[in-house]
């Protein structure tokens, strides 16, 4: 099965909201020769005060390129939940996808495998997309745990869902020892924990779900890593972080894709 590659930038606490407007017409700008139907599903996550700009940017361009999604979000509709925004909201500022359980928030903020469920589940039922990360730790890794830590968030993850919801759905591996350090998976075998993955999704619904689900690669991606990745039989994008941040990197890493 042919499956729409994504790349997918996580600008993380980064970026005002003229320099969100400005990053995201620099994207579109690098990007405005190119073909919109041989491109990947690009994807931009400002932080939670530059969604509105970077929508109206987008919409200004009317270029139709690059879509909106918001980092995090919680599971409920409404209510006195201090702090928080739910998915209504984020539909609200242009969003068609949100970044849930990246391991930041799972290790910063206490976010749980039961939340992630709980997001994902919101998320779907507004019509929007889900990016569910997933990833092991090096202790993990070294440990030879990785292949069961990663089944058990995924399964956990994906819980109750529809085997029509989780075809439509994303999620990112993202080796956390590889996240921000400059260090990258290989990519043979970051293709063999997604194509664990995948298998692990083929077991709790069936063949043809696990054909459709995307799942991207996240761990230091750069634009001279990116062909070799793609290159894999598993490997549908990325989640891109630090790389993101510039518009000639992340259009290279597009470009890169394609």
């Amino acid at each position: 099965m042919s499956r729409k590659p994504v790349i997918a930038g996580n600008w993380k606490m980064h970026n005002l909201q003229q320099a969100a407007i400005d990053l995201t017409n620099g994207i579109m700008q690098e990007l405005k020769s190119e073909d919109k139907n041989a491109l990947p599903e690009v994807i931009i996550a400002p932080t939670f005060t530059s969604l509105y700009a970077a929508n109206k940017a987008l919409r200004d361009c009317g270029c139709g390129k690059v879509r909106l999604a918001a980092q995090n979000c919680y599971f409920e509709e409404k209510g006195a939940f201090t702090g928080e925004c739910s998915v209504q909201m984020l539909k609200d500022t242009g969003c068609e996808y949100i970044i849930i359980g990246h391991s930041e928030r799972r290790e910063y903020f206490g976010e749980t495998d039961e939340m992630v469920n709980k997001k994902a589940k919101s998320i779907l039922a507004e019509g929007l997309v889900p990016i569910i990360c997933c990833g092991e730790s090096l202790a993990q890794r070294e440990a030879g745990v990785t292949d069961y830590h990663i089944a058990s968030q995924i399964t956990k993850a994906l819980r109750d869902l529809s085997a029509s919801d989780v075809a439509k759905s994303i999620i990112a591996y993202e080796p956390i020892w590889a996240i921000g350090t400059g260090k990258t998976c290989d990519s043979t075998e970051a293709n063999r924990v997604i194509a664990m993955i995948r298998n692990v999704v083929k077991g709790l619904y069936d063949a043809n779900t696990a054909d459709s689900i995307r799942i991207l690669y996240g761990g230091s991606v750069k634009p001279n890593t990116i062909k070799e990745q793609m290159a894999q039989s598993d490997i549908d994008g990325a989640l891109v972080g630090g790389a993101s941040l510039t518009a000639d990197s992340f259009a290279q890493i597009v470009k890169g894709a394609m």
